[in-house]
């Protein structure tokens, strides 16, 4: 038995970043998706840690000879999950964390025979993430308009998801993800750890 696909998708600014983090480091088995993309690596981050990071001439390559799960263009730049990855490490027993868009997400559920928990983060209210997003001070006038935007059709998809979760605090955020994936693992008979409950049990 393999492991679980995970597909956690929020607005930009929720903070789901930091709370993927935060459970990430508390819980084993956990792996995390490395998405290519044709974006530019932001300070800090790392080539193969963070992103993939490719040019669009390469990704449009891979995305037509059928490399991706699933593939978007967020914000002119193009953001794709490689079939290859999540199904090795789901083999190797791993639960995988995929962490992708409203569209992204919605590809997913079309493929067939992949099973998965969909969970969607939203912030407090859109008034909470205007002023997270103009907290950073790395954004223009223009894309906090757009990601506001972008964010109200975004909360639109909720419904679609199995699981929502309000990062209003961080530490209630984190455990109710924490919950929900200790639930997932419960129901496919796992431990907490990860690994498989055995049929025959000295009781």
């Amino acid at each position: 038995m393999g492991g679980r696909l995970f597909v956690i998708s929020a607005p930009s600014g929720t903070g789901k970043t930091t709370l993927l983090r935060r459970v990430m480091a508390g819980i084993t088995g956990l792996a995390f998706s490395v998405s290519h993309t044709t974006r530019l690596p932001r300070g800090g981050e790392r080539n193969g840690i963070d992103y993939h990071f490719v040019d669009q001439h390469e990704f449009l390559a891979m995305r037509d000879s059928g490399v991706f799960l699933e593939w978007a263009n967020v914000y002119g730049n193009y953001y794709g999950t490689s079939r290859r990855e999540i199904d090795g490490r789901l083999q190797q027993g791993l639960d995988v964390i995929l962490d992708i868009d409203v569209q992204g997400a919605a590809a997913v559920r079309q493929v067939s025979g992949l099973d998965a928990s969909h969970i969607f983060i939203i912030p407090p209210s859109l008034q909470e993430l205007e002023r997270r997003l103009r907290g950073r001070g790395t954004e223009s006038e223009e894309k906090v308009r757009t990601r506001l935007h972008t964010a109200r059709l975004e909360m639109q998809q909720a419904g679609e998801y199995q699981y929502l979760i309000v990062n209003d605090n961080l530490g209630e955020a984190s455990e109710m993800l924490r919950a929900i994936i200790l639930a997932e693992r419960a129901r496919a008979h796992r431990r907490p750890d990860g690994r498989h409950i055995g049929l025959h049990l000295d009781l």
